[in-house]
């Protein structure tokens, strides 16, 4: 069974490069991203903060949300809408740095996560897969990259899919949301005492993939 596992913050790429690497090696790639970001848009849609977790707990409990993979890509569903989309929004990654440091959520996402990774090969970005999700992967990797450039990545990634954004803002934004998941008390971004780090401020997706497809090639 292969597992890789790739931590980092907000707009490292981890996500890309875990895409590339899936297809490369026709593995699964599952988003766990995107499994906090529908936790903090469920919260949105019942009117419920993020950072209350004794009304998030029953939320979360019995939150309908179910990943599904079309034509080679994951398509996140809650509630029996496909929200791949709408979970990309700006305000809701602040709402998933938020509700994922709360333990239930976390513990929730993480035994969803574990049942998908044990059944089959794959590859998952997130903060905490090697530390605390998949401690026992054989491949994990630490994807990194100075704030400024992370920033500069989504907001090309933003503005071409025709939505306005203010750099300065989403920089800050980026900054402030690094602090907030390496600062939560339960399983914090942090880098896995044996995983390799990454820094790609002056790498493409493509050269980032290839290095971690070559070390999984190694064995």
């Amino acid at each position: 069974m292969i597992n890789i596992a790739l931590d980092g913050p907000a707009g490292s790429g981890k996500s890309t490069v875990a895409k590339i690497i899936a297809k490369d090696l026709d593995i699964l790639y599952l988003d766990t991203g995107a499994m906090y970001r529908a936790c903090g848009l469920k919260c949105k849609k019942e009117g419920v903060s993020v950072k209350d977790e004794e009304k998030v707990r029953p939320i979360i409990e019995n939150i309908d949300l179910k990943i599904e993979y079309k034509d080679g890509a994951q398509v996140t569903v809650l509630d029996g809408v496909d929200v791949s989309s709408e979970i990309r929004k700006p305000e809701i990654s602040m709402l998933a740095s938020d509700v994922s440091a709360l333990k239930c959520v976390r513990l929730k996402m993480v035994e969803m996560q574990r049942k998908i990774a044990g059944k089959m090969d794959c590859v998952l970005d997130g903060r905490d897969i090697g530390s605390f999700v998949l401690p026992k992967a054989e491949y994990k990797y630490y994807v990194t990259a100075d704030s400024k450039i992370r920033a500069e990545r989504r907001y090309k990634e933003l503005t071409e899919r025709g939505e306005t954004v203010d750099f300065d803002a989403l920089h800050e934004e980026i900054k402030r949301r690094d602090y907030n998941d390496s600062h939560r008390d339960f399983a914090p971004l942090t880098k896995a005492a044996d995983a390799k780090v990454i820094d790609t401020s002056e790498m493409t997706a493509r050269q980032v993939a290839d290095t971690i497809i070559s070390d999984v090639k190694k064995g």
